[in-house]
This record gives C-alpha cells, structure tokens and sequence, in this order.
C-alpha cells in the first residue's frame, strides 16, 4: 500500500474498495480531500489490482469511470492520470484582441479565430418581408436547405436529409448524444480539436485516440479503436484542427476500406473549413454505410456569431437528430438563416469566399518558410493555424514566447494519446511578413531555452 501512496501522489492514503464503484469513488473521495491532486498518476492497474486483492479487470473499470467521468486521463505510454473534474477545457478561440500579461501587451497567435477583416457584415443584406415563425413550424428555412442541399450533392452523391444546427460543435455534440451513453467509445484524431475533447469530456463518453499523420487519420489505429468498441468516429476531413492536415484521397480509400469492416458504427465527418479550403473533400463514409454524417459550419466563413451548420446524414440519424432540435426551443432561429443565405448568395460573396481562402492558405505558406529559415518544421497547408513543432517543451517555451510578446498554445493542450509536448499551436494569418519572421525567430530563440542564435 505504501506504494500506491507514493504513486498517487506524495501524502495521499490509500486507495479502497473491493468494486469499481468503491475504488473509483475512493479516487474521489481523496481528490475532494485534497489528498490527491489534479497531475498525480494512479499506480499501474495490475499493481492496483495486487495491492487491493481484486480482479485486474476490476481495477481496469475503476480507471475507466474515472476516465468516463473527467476525473481521469489514461494515455499511450503514460499511465493514468487525475484531472480537476472541475476543469472544462476553453471554447475553441479566443477574442482577437492584445492580452496583458502582468503588465505587458501581448500578441496572441493562439486564438483559432477566423480574421474578422474577411468576414461579411451581417447588417449589409437586406432581407425581404417572412410571416413570424412559430412552435412546431419546419425547423430548417427552405431557402438555405435548398441552397445546402445543392451545395454538398457536389460532394455526396447518396441520399441524405438535412439539418440545420447551432455550429458544428452544436451539430457534432447532438449527433453523438442521438448515438452514445455515457461510458461508450467514440475515436477521435489525435491531436484533437479542442471542443471535441471538452464535449467527449462532458458527455461522458470514453475517448480513443486515433494518431493524425500527414495523410490524415491513420487508418491501423483507427481498426485498433473500432476492435476496442468505438461506437463512433469523428473525422475532419480537411483542414484539421490543429495539424491543418487535409486526407489524401489514398488515406481516405484506406479508411473507407476499415470502416466497411464496421457498418453499425456512427461516421462524422466535421468538414468544417469546407468554403475555405483548398484541399479536394474525400470521404472516409463507404458507398453503402448505414449511420453517417456531414457537417459543414458557416462560421469561418460568415463568422462565428451567427451560429449556423449544415448537417447531411442518413435518413434514420437525421430523423433522430431532428428530435433533439424540433422540441420547441432549441432550432436554429430562421432569421439567422436567412441571413446566411442572404450572405452566402450575395453579389460578390463568392469573390470575397476566394479571397478570404486564399489569404489564409498563403500566409500559413509564408509562415512555414519562415520555420525552414530559422530550423523548425511546420505544417499547417489549409485552415486557419499552422502546426509547428519546436524540439523543446510547449510548457518552458510558452513563458519565454510571452516574454517576446506572444501568446501561444502548447500541443499538450491538443492531446489524447500522445503528449505533443514539443508542438504548438499558431494562428498567424493576420501577422505581415515582418511579424511573422520576428514570430519565427522568437520561436527558435525560445526552443533554444533563451539562447540567441546566429
């Protein structure tokens, strides 16, 4: 016993409990005690399971409903450990605004935000006169259905229904509740989109971490998380938050080919950069799949405000999604789809869609030239960050970053699996030439531990 002490953390008692509940709740117990603390690692399950006398199944289940619950995190190479069950990791972005830092102004290059020089203005449309939308009216503005049905048909030449839901977080959130219960398995990429992880988090839901290379989701650990009991899978097929990965059409082929192997599990593909990207959509849902769904978000395109995402799926996951929007108070508000149409329809839109496309693609270019100059590797060919991997730890690099102005986030904050503890994160589409390359330097000066370089 006295090794799990020191395991779990300096002057922490002992761990209990002849079932999963009693252990578990006996983690709990002593997080609110304050005997253990969010960071401590909880002693490998077979040496728990020998210390308290109890199955190494038991033992297992126990760390899974930590994990199910938040308190936990189990990951690849690195045990299990206890998080703040009070912590709800931050909504994706933060306001593009400088920071002050105890007193000094900051850059911050870590919001994920679209550039709002580049989003429309939603007052500039002028819509014509609709009766008042009332209770039990069809949730979906026919003018915007029709143009979004048109839209993805580019895309998907199955049958699909549409829903319109509050974002793509809104839309990705509710297509999983219609699908999972608490304690399942959904598999994500790893690295993760921030939100994906709060919702997985939130919901209960027991997360399998699919590694994300270059070509996309990699498709071995995708199989090794589906034979593991994913019910669901949430891919982003371009544009990747926050890699900016995009899947070639090879990898896509490979993954169709793993998923065919699976036909009751839930596909999500969260195409959320889709008016924006430079990348071919490819997707990973096979011709003949029972349960998927495309979502498309309006918001890097129209702004985040407006809160509007395109859903296609299936007739039956439509269907039930449609019962968890229909209920009276939670539809998307007709004005702001006619509003979206309005936008998305505009004389000029798809100029200034163009425009705005290419601006982000160039300066994430630009800015991977400058990492080659000063030595580091970065990726980040389509969306709105740029990936960069610096050699040294995010977590001594950030305060020095912020030393030279800048506001950062680390790629541990990303993580599932992996630690990705020497990435981070860098929104850099609103920064000229000149700051870029001051970026870029201060990035190699701060992986160096403060060390200037010639």
């Amino acid at each position: 016993m006295q090794q799990a002490r020191r395991t779990a953390g300096a002057g922490a008692t002992a761990l209990f409990g002849a079932t999963a509940e009693e252990i578990a709740a006996s983690v709990r117990a002593q997080l609110d005690a304050g005997s253990l603390v969010p960071g401590d690692a909880l002693p490998p399950v077979r040496a728990l399971a020998e210390q308290l006398g109890v199955n190494r199944n038991t033992a297992l289940a126990a760390y899974r409903l930590l994990v199910s619950a938040g308190i936990a995190v189990t990951r690849r190479g690195g045990g299990t450990i206890l998080l703040d069950p009070l912590a709800v990791l931050p909504e994706e972005g933060r306001a593009v605004k400088d920071a002050r830092d105890r007193g000094a102004l900051l850059r911050d290059v870590g919001h994920g935000n679209p550039d709002p020089a580049l989003l429309p203005d939603p007052l500039s449309v002028r819509l014509a006169p609709a009766p008042p939308r009332v209770y039990g009216e069809a949730t979906s503005d026919p003018g915007l259905a029709e143009w979004a049905t048109k839209w993805i048909a580019r895309d998907q030449s199955r049958p699909f229904a549409l829903t319109v839901t509050s974002g793509a977080v809104d839309g990705v959130e509710r297509l999983l509740a219609q699908a999972l219960a608490p304690g399942d398995a959904v598999a994500l990429e790893d690295p993760c989109f921030l939100t994906s992880i709060s919702t997985v988090k939130q919901a209960g839901y027991r997360p399998l971490a699919v590694t994300v290379d270059e070509a996309g989701m990699r498709p071995d650990e995708l199989r090794s998380a589906l034979e593991a009991g994913a019910r669901a899978v949430v891919c982003t097929p371009r544009a990747h938050n926050p890699t900016g990965v995009s899947l070639t059409e090879e990898r896509a082929a490979e993954l169709r080919a793993v998923l065919a192997d699976f036909p009751h599990v839930l596909i999500i593909e969260d195409d959320h950069f889709a008016l924006l990207s430079t990348a071919r959509y490819a997707t990973i849902v096979p011709s003949t799949h029972r349960r998927w769904a495309l979502v498309r978000s309006l918001s890097k395109v129209l702004g985040p405000d407006l809160r509007v995402a395109l859903v296609a799926s299936d007739p039956l996951t439509a269907e039930q999604l449609a019962l968890r929007i229909s209920g009276g108070i939670t539809w998307v508000s007709h004005l702001l789809q006619r509003v979206s149409l309005a936008l998305l329809t505009a004389p000029g839109s798809d100029e200034r869609t163009a425009r705005a496309s290419a601006h982000y693609a160039e300066r994430a270019s630009s800015f991977v030239a400058q990492l080659a100059r000063v030595g580091l590797t970065g990726s980040g060919r389509d969306g709105l960050n740029v990936w960069v991997r610096t050699g040294a730890p995010a977590v001594d690099m950030l305060p020095r970053l912020r030393e030279r102005g800048w506001l950062a986030r680390g790629g541990h904050e990303f993580a599932l699996g992996a630690t990705f503890a020497a990435w981070v994160r860098l929104t850099v589409h609103a920064l000229d030439d000149a700051e870029q390359a001051r970026l870029a330097d201060d990035l190699a000066w701060a992986a160096m531990g403060g060390v200037e370089f010639d």
